[in-house]
């Protein structure tokens, strides 16, 4: 009987270490992880260019300069490219990188990476809607881009709106539908939320807003949508 209550303490007191020992693994490790993938960063980052300066300025050169000087390249670029010249040689070095047939699959990987934050970052949508697309009972994501006014409107029997459904993973490429009005349901999510979820593929777990804007959607299940869309970009 000893015994037993002598092993009770020791076996609480093990259970207790190892649950304390994982919390603190479960705490450090983000931690420590994130310190290292930023110091790896801070020297990949800097090293492009600080390499160049340590050679050419070594007297001067400190930890740190090589970002500076990458910055102030990139806003260099940016600055030329956005005048006539500047988009032009813009044009013609793409053009050369796309004749290379390893570097053309390379530079069009990346330059379809820089469209999509551009798309996120500058396209007019003004909110983000759910609609049954192909087919009723499947719904996708979409964004609001305007009003139908005009012949196409008149045409109409009843309000058009202008909502772009896109692809994925890559969003710049889609469908164009005009949707009544009534077909449409807005969800509380924002565009950066949207496009994450869509370049994603899902894997990005979209907020609860989406869910129940799907149960609440049951008014359209008499609703006929389109089969097929206009494919844009």
């Amino acid at each position: 009987m000893m015994t037993v209550y002598l092993c009770r303490p020791m076996v609480m007191l093990k259970t207790l270490l190892k649950r304390y020992f994982l919390t603190g693994l479960l705490v450090i490790i983000p931690i420590w992880g994130t310190i290292l993938i930023l110091k790896a960063l801070f020297v990949a980052v800097d090293g492009i260019l600080g390499d160049l300066l340590a050679r050419l300025v070594p007297s001067h050169y400190v930890p740190g300069l090589g970002i500076l000087a990458l910055i102030v390249l990139v806003f260099t670029v940016g600055l030329l490219a956005t005048n006539f010249i500047g988009r032009q040689i813009v044009k013609w070095w793409e053009e050369l990188l796309n004749r290379v047939p390893l570097v053309r699959g390379i530079y069009s990987t990346l330059k379809s990476m820089m469209d999509i934050l551009a798309l996120s970052e500058h396209a007019p949508y003004n909110r983000v809607v759910l609609i049954q697309f192909p087919k009723n009972g499947h719904y996708c994501i979409a964004f609001v881009t305007g009003v139908t006014k005009g012949e196409m409107q008149d045409l109409a029997q009843e309000p058009l709106i202008h909502v772009y459904v896109p692809t994925s993973p890559n969003p710049t490429s889609g469908y164009f539908l005009l949707v009544p009005e009534h077909e449409v349901t807005s969800v509380d999510m924002s565009v950066e939320e949207a496009m994450k979820l869509i370049v994603s593929g899902g894997l990005c777990s979209p907020s609860a807003s989406l869910a129940s804007a799907v149960t609440t959607a049951t008014k359209w299940g008499s609703v006929k949508q389109p089969e097929t869309g206009v494919p844009i970009g």
